[in-house]
Formats: C-alpha cells, structure tokens, sequence
C-alpha cells in the first residue's frame, strides 16, 4: 500500500479528532487540510515516530497549536474559518483527553503524539478531568433500541451528572417524549427496534429544536465519508465507557450557546 494511500486510511478518525478540538466540521477540515499540505510537502515529517498514525497526528497537534485558537496567535494572521475560541478547557489537556478517551491511543502513544513523556500526559489527563467535571449538567434524550445498551448509557449518562429524560425505541416514541421534555443533548442509535430510522427521528426533531446530538453506529464508516452532511458526534459500537463521557462532554461543550426554538405546549 502506498504511503498516500496508507494517510487516507486514517483521515476520517483524523477528521472526527478535529471536529472534537476545533468545534466545527469546516475549522476541523481546515485543520486536517493544513496538515495534508504539509506532509504532501515534506513527506519526511512523518519519520521518527513508532506509527504512521501516530507521525500523522504529531504534525496535526503541531499545526492546530500554532493557529488562532484559545488566544495563540496565528501566525499568518488570518483566523481559520468557522474556528471557536474554547474558554473553558485549556487545549493541551483536551488534546491529551481526546487521544486517550476518543481516539484510542495507548498512553504511550499519545505522548508521542503531543511529544511529552507519559508522566506528563498523565497529569494533562488529570488536569483535563478535572476541566470537564466543571461542565454544566443538563437533560438527556436517549434513542435506542437494545434494553442493555440502553441501560449502559442511561448509566454513564447520571454517572456524569446529567438526566435521562427518557429512552425512546422507536421514531414514534422519540417524538413523543421530546413533545414532553425538550432535552440538551441526544444520543440517537441509527437502525431502531421496529425498523424505523434513527436519523429521521433526529431530523424531525431538530426541525422544533436546536441540541447537540451524538449519533451512535456499528459502521461508524458509513457516517465518516467526507461528504457533508455528517454528523458532528458520533460513536461506534461497541462502545468503551471513556469514549461515552469524551464525547459528550465535547457536545455539549462546544453547543452550550446554542440558540434553542421556543418550547412548544405539549400535546
């Protein structure tokens, strides 16, 4: 396999690691774009790691740490587009949280990512642990159709501080609990127990309202095409405990300012 072909092969988690830093999928891209460029021009950036994933992420945290986010200046000048500006987590400790917790890597390979050595990831771990517990709690929609997955979620959901609202099996009972209680966040499985499509269910309800939703897959590949749309969150199956609490804390994060639609009277 050719070393370009090799690169592509890591791009959608790639992608999915820089909606989670950046908070947007056009500031990501952007970022994930940079980053192409550079080992395009200078393929040798990519040496003197243990993986070619770990070489390809070690030069996209050396790009995302050099551009206009939480205050670092960029030095063309000119701000990425669609960039935020995170007031709350301190980069460093989110970058180490999201390598471990979202991408998977082993500790060891995550401070090669970020060029430190493991005791100091471990503190930016702690540190970024102790960032998120400062999240604001809020309401949660659960849409899935499997009793024990269901039960696992609802679970690490309070673990984290936030209320279940409600889990939902099918379309038709997502829209009726929503008409109830309009939540802060959706956690929304995509196939449903009477055939019925989760991703519908998503799209009529954010027709009545705006909140942050984490799509929930075994074939997360399906999602992480490249192709817009696609969703901003998303977790595959089977899920480990540390990826539920990253991502969530992620979206809502990143949407707590969302404008919500006024709340309709339930019927």
């Amino acid at each position: 396999m050719s070393a370009s072909r090799s690169v592509a092969a890591y791009l959608p988690f790639l992608r999915r690691y820089a909606r989670a830093l950046s908070g947007s999928q056009p500031a990501g891209d952007a970022y994930v774009g940079a980053t192409l460029e550079t080992v395009a021009a200078e393929p040798a950036v990519l040496d003197g790691t243990s993986s070619l994933r770990v070489g390809l992420y070690r030069v996209f945290s050396k790009i995302w740490n050099s551009v206009s986010v939480n205050g670092i200046a960029d030095p063309s000048g000119k701000p990425l587009p669609g960039e935020m500006r995170l007031s709350k987590m301190s980069p460093r400790p989110r970058q180490a949280f999201l390598l471990i917790a979202l991408e998977g890597f082993s500790e060891a390979a995550a401070a090669e990512v970020l060029e430190v050595d493991v005791p100091a990831l471990r503190q930016l771990i702690e540190e970024a642990g102790h960032e998120l517990a400062s999240e604001i709690a809020t309401e949660v929609m659960i849409i899935e159709d499997e009793p024990l997955i269901a039960m696992d979620l609802r679970g690490l959901i309070e673990k984290l501080g936030h209320k279940v609202t409600g889990v939902a099996r099918t379309h038709a009972e997502a829209i009726a609990l929503s008409k109830a209680k309009y939540p802060g966040l959706i956690l929304a499985d995509i196939q449903l127990a009477d055939g019925s499509s989760g991703l519908d269910a998503v799209n009529e309800l954010l027709r009545a309202f705006e909140v942050p939703v984490i799509f929930i897959t075994a074939y997360p590949e399906r999602f992480l095409t490249g192709e817009r749309p696609e969703p901003a969150f998303l977790i595959a199956k089977p899920f480990e405990p540390g990826t539920v609490s990253a991502v969530v804390s992620q979206a809502l994060f990143f949407e707590r300012n969302a404008r919500r639609a006024p709340r309709r009277a339930a019927s």
